[in-house]
């Protein structure tokens, strides 16, 4: 992924572990959970991206996704950058957009959706590259049998996200 020179960053502590959210002057570029796969090489050296908890995308994604995880907000409404991404990735992200909290999709659905029924495993790939987690709802894509499969911030939040929008039942007893 190519990011805007311009980008910075801020850390929110989630209830799912710490998320690092990055931003450019077009809107939000990054939300990833600390460790996760496909996490930017730029996050390794602490300095590449300058820390600005206050730049205003930063500011009110951090308070949607407080109320998310409260459970008051079922869809974000901030601006997104998508554009590190390669046509088809985008294309993918936006259908990814487009599935509504409380329900999901198969990666085949998503793949038809976009025009590119055959693609499934290049749309697995996409999804697997979004870079705005949970905003860009890629924990929504199940298997084709309705299976928990990948997750880059691993299965249990996965499940905890679908379980929050009310897709799974909560198991804890």
């Amino acid at each position: 992924m190519k990011f805007h020179p311009s980008i910075v960053q801020a850390r929110f502590e989630s209830p799912l572990g710490t998320i690092i959210l990055a931003a450019t002057p077009q809107g939000l570029a990054g939300l990833w959970f600390e460790g996760q796969r496909h996490l930017p090489a730029e996050l390794a050296a602490p300095d590449t991206w300058p820390t600005s908890p206050d730049h205003p995308v930063l500011a009110e994604t951090i308070r949607q996704l407080n109320e998310y995880f409260a459970g008051a907000r079922t869809c974000f409404e901030v601006p997104l950058d998508l554009s590190g991404g390669t046509a088809f990735q985008q294309s993918v992200w936006q259908a990814l957009i487009g599935i509504p909290a409380g329900g999901t999709a198969s990666y085949s659905g998503v793949g038809r959706s976009i025009g590119k029924p055959a693609a499934v495993r290049a749309v697995g790939a996409a999804v697997g590259r979004n870079p705005v987690s949970i905003i860009v709802p890629c924990h929504r894509v199940m298997g084709a049998d309705g299976a928990l499969t990948g997750y880059a911030g691993g299965l249990a939040r996965k499940t905890a996200l679908l379980t929050l929008e009310g897709v799974l039942e909560d198991t804890l007893v």
